[in-house]
């Protein structure tokens, strides 16, 4: 239950976010990503479960884009 009220607030907060600031944060997560996988590579990782955390933060911010192209064209 913990886990569902936490992802709402993500994507409350990625909602009020505009155009230009999901997009920069889609580029440091991306950024991230293969950071993490690099050291991934070379056993150095830290904390494994971050790279599941950014791969769906990736997957909430582009959803939200595609939401909002859907609906700027409807």
């Amino acid at each position: 239950m913990m886990a569902a009220a936490k992802n709402s607030n993500k994507v409350e907060d990625l909602r009020a976010k505009t155009d230009d600031q999901l997009s920069a944060d889609l580029g440091d997560l991306k950024r991230e990503q293969f950071n993490l996988r690099f050291q991934a590579a070379t056993n150095q990782l830290e904390r494994p479960a971050r790279i599941k955390e950014v791969r769906r933060d990736i997957a909430r911010i582009k959803t939200l884009q595609t939401e909002r192209s859907q609906s700027a064209k409807a």
